[in-house]
């Protein structure tokens, strides 16, 4: 059965027994009816997923692979903050007139630095160090800059990448403040999976272990009975993942490059999103 199964079903399970309620305080999201949006949370959640093993989809409903990286593609790779760019309407409600989310996600990745090599984005930072220095212990990207916060139509939730070379394997830590579990957690432990495995292959380096730090793990009250019915489902083996390794260059890389085998999953899970 799939390992990352497991970790959803025992995360939500901590949540759900162990777990903080908001209601009774001030809280920012609501529900489309203008409700207060309150949730129930845990502080400080650590998943390990070993990337050489398989591949952390989860089977009990759909995570849509070409979707997920192509929204990691459009921060990472097109480094861009408009809606434009994307091939979905995820981030619909955070986008302007234009199509603009301000100056958070890609727009951050695509700011250029001065470094002792020279001038990189973060991205083009993280390549050159993996290709020319992979014992670094300092390749790390932060998009979580202040300076610009006021700018921004969403706080960046996941916020920083670290990454470190074991042998030859690439592990990754992904940092992130806050976290709706129903709607994004799978979603975005495919998604920063996918870019160690492609990080890895572009720099010559194996996948090895991808870790995920949630400061704010949190269901929300409309979704407490969807992920009450979704962790007592059956739970299937893991999909093979492939991945087009004709290519080299990171920047060349599609959503079409990467497909699921023997994708089994269970049906379909509908649910509001709090804004």
């Amino acid at each position: 059965m799939s390992k990352a199964d497991l970790i959803f079903i025992n995360m939500c399970k901590d949540i759900l027994t162990n777990g903080y309620s908001s209601k009774g305080q001030k809280v920012r999201p609501r529900w489309d009816d203008g409700s207060l949006a309150h949730t129930i949370k845990k502080f400080g959640i650590i998943n390990r997923y070993d990337l050489s093993s398989e591949f952390p989809i989860m089977t009990l409903k759909h995570t849509s692979l070409k979707k997920s990286v192509d929204e990691l593609l459009w921060i990472w790779q097109k480094k861009s903050n408009n809606i434009n760019d994307l091939n979905s309407k995820i981030w619909d409600s955070w986008a302007d007139e234009d199509g603009s989310i301000g100056k958070a996600y890609g727009y951050q990745l695509g700011i250029k630095h001065k470094y002792r090599e020279g001038k990189f984005d973060q991205v083009d930072k993280v390549l050159y160090d993996l290709k020319n220095n992979p014992y670094s212990r300092r390749i790390i990207t932060n998009i979580y800059n202040h300076h610009d916060l006021h700018e921004m139509h969403l706080y960046p939730c996941a916020y920083s990448m670290t990454f470190n070379v074991t042998g030859n394997k690439l592990n990754t830590v992904l940092n992130q403040r806050s976290q709706d579990i129903l709607a994004a957690n799978n979603w975005n432990v495919v998604q920063y999976s996918v870019l160690t495995y492609l990080f890895a292959h572009v720099c010559g380096l194996e996948p090895g272990e991808f870790v995920h730090v949630i400061a704010d793990a949190h269901i929300y009250d409309r979704h407490i009975p969807i992920i009450e019915e979704l962790i007592s489902r059956p739970v299937y083996d893991a999909p093979k993942f492939i991945m087009n390794k004709e290519k080299s260059d990171f920047y060349e890389y599609t959503s079409k490059d990467f497909k699921l085998e023997d994708y089994q999953k269970g049906p379909h899970v509908s649910f509001p999103i709090a804004v």
